[in-house]
């Protein structure tokens, strides 16, 4: 099983070994430390913690000073189920060699935020005619009831909060691997801004 958490960086482009260009995401892989192992007979499953990143030890509490004791401060957790037998050990390190070009995985991240939204931004509806006596009704829901009904339906499209949203893109291409600068380029978009931890896991 592999799996690793990185730091998205930006898009490029990548040409195959036929001259044809396809739109890539580079990540950033550092090297990821292992910094705690689930069992069933511990906790009910079976689950390895990554930590990737560094922090200033004064910024972890106290629970955190002994989670992370002998490892140092790690800025980033995430948790991977694992199926079948358990072969990782506290204080393992993964890095970059893990994966090889060709390599399908799931990319999961924090989608950017938008804030509040309206409902042609986020829900796509077409707004009001902007004739026949409209005048400031161009972007508006229009009715949220109708018949008998006395409450909104539950599941109504209305304007509110849009993004930060936890994304999975899935079956994305390894399409290039950049050892040196510990760079993974996957081919299309992957969810979340510039800087954003995402999580990758081969199928």
């Amino acid at each position: 099983m592999k799996f690793i958490l990185g730091k998205k960086l930006q898009m490029a482009q990548v040409f195959d070994a036929a001259g044809i260009i396809h739109p890539a995401t580079i990540i950033v892989v550092a090297p990821n430390t292992v910094t705690q192992v689930k069992t069933k007979d511990s906790d009910g499953y079976q689950a390895v913690q990554l930590g990737t990143g560094e922090k200033r030890e004064n910024k972890l509490n106290k629970a955190g000073k002994g989670h992370l004791k002998d490892l140092g401060a790690v800025a980033h957790l995430r948790e991977f189920r694992i199926e079948g037998e358990m072969t990782f050990k506290r204080g393992d390190k993964l890095d970059i060699s893990t994966f090889k070009v060709g390599d399908k995985v799931n990319v999961t991240g924090i989608s950017k935020g938008k804030g509040f939204q309206g409902v042609v931004k986020r829900h796509g509806f077409h707004g009001g005619p902007r004739t026949h006596g409209q005048k400031h009704s161009e972007r508006e829901p229009g009715s949220i009831g109708g018949g008998l009904r006395n409450k909104v339906p539950v599941g109504m499209r209305m304007a509110g909060r849009m993004g930060s949203d936890r994304i999975t893109v899935k079956n994305l291409k390894v399409v290039h691997i950049d050892a040196e600068n510990n760079h993974l380029y996957v081919e299309g978009a992957i969810p979340g801004r510039r800087g954003s931890v995402v999580e990758i896991k081969a199928n």
